[in-house]
């Protein structure tokens, strides 16, 4: 299959690695790869041991998210990133959606694409998702790192307040297309989406254009405002989510949690109930970024997980870096 290089990709990715589409049960899913540190004959240096990564993003948001850690991650193994279904440039699908669905879009993903167990990333929603797909699929997963993680499958934890204020709104709308799509017209504005944004982020200069573009371009797609619908009417059915409790208890993988200590979507308090729950289970706590600090502290966000990667063994609780 050759590679594609679309206009939403920003530039960082763009020279550093691949695109390209897979289709799974007949939808679209896009997807980024770099085949990892080695010459044109394939010949790859270095730690073999550290598996292939896969970074899966969070609500609203898609791989593009991962501007400044792919090229960095790149350079140490293969690294992969795929959009969630819905979101995107993967295929805005009407179907009920859920945890499960995404899991298991994951799971055939390692199967079919990278072909061998990997080291599962995964932010918020893409935590969620990362976490249960490890539950379910525990043979294709070496470690799993999860930034943020919802406790509870509702939409004040899946998503930050300016998308849940608009998921009640949708709600209320769906039964009237001509307002919905109003709305949806309104909140495409790359105005509306920088402001937003800024509510989110700690470090305002990551709200930069790149980033802007990443919410906004997947929102022209045909059936975007309807898959908003089939998302909300999802996020309120009690069988979104298995218990995220009873999977973290379950996993016996090593996993690594990453939460910033000004995160204004999930706050910090939140992780303090898990870290209870497995052995396997190792939480930092980084200072000073808030819900999307894989992107507002790149450098530290990539070596820390790196360093995991390679020395996964650890357990408990690190204090916030000053």
């Amino acid at each position: 299959m050759s590679s594609i290089l679309l206009s939403s990709l920003p530039s960082t990715l763009s020279q550093s690695g691949y695109q390209r589409f897979w289709h799974w049960r007949g939808w679209r899913v896009r997807y980024w790869f770099h085949p990892g540190p080695g010459d044109a004959l394939g010949d790859v240096p270095g730690d073999m041991s550290m598996p292939p990564l896969l970074l899966i993003h969070g609500f609203g948001a898609n791989l593009n998210q991962w501007r400044h850690n792919l090229p960095a991650l790149s350079q140490v193994t293969p690294v992969y990133a795929i959009d969630l279904l819905g979101f995107g440039d993967s295929e805005k699908a009407a179907t009920l959606y859920g945890a499960e669905l995404w899991a298991a879009q994951v799971a055939d993903f390692i199967r079919q694409v990278i072909g061998q167990p990997v080291a599962l990333v995964g932010h918020s929603l893409g935590a969620l998702v990362a976490l249960t797909a490890t539950h379910n699929h525990p043979a294709w997963v070496r470690q799993l790192a999860l930034i943020t993680l919802p406790l509870e499958a509702n939409r004040e934890d899946l998503v930050a307040g300016w998308v849940a204020a608009l998921a009640l709104r949708v709600e209320s709308l769906v039964a009237n297309p001509l307002l919905m799509r109003s709305l949806f017209a309104l909140v495409r504005r790359p105005s509306f989406l920088r402001r937003a944004l800024a509510g989110v982020y700690t470090v305002a200069a990551r709200v930069d254009d790149d980033l802007v573009n990443a919410f906004a371009l997947p929102t022209g797609d045909r059936g975007a405002a309807r898959t908003l619908c089939y998302l909300v009417r999802s996020r309120t059915d009690p069988r979104f989510s298995p218990s995220v409790k009873d999977m973290v208890a379950a996993i016996a993988v090593p996993m690594l949690l990453l939460w910033g200590d000004q995160d204004r979507v999930i706050p910090i308090g939140l992780a303090q109930g898990l870290t209870g729950l497995s052995q396997h289970l190792c939480l930092e706590v980084v200072a000073n970024v808030g819900h999307c600090l894989y992107d507002e502290a790149d450098a530290d966000f990539n070596q820390r997980l790196l360093t995991w990667l390679k020395h996964p063994s650890a357990s408990g609780v690190a204090e916030a870096d000053d």
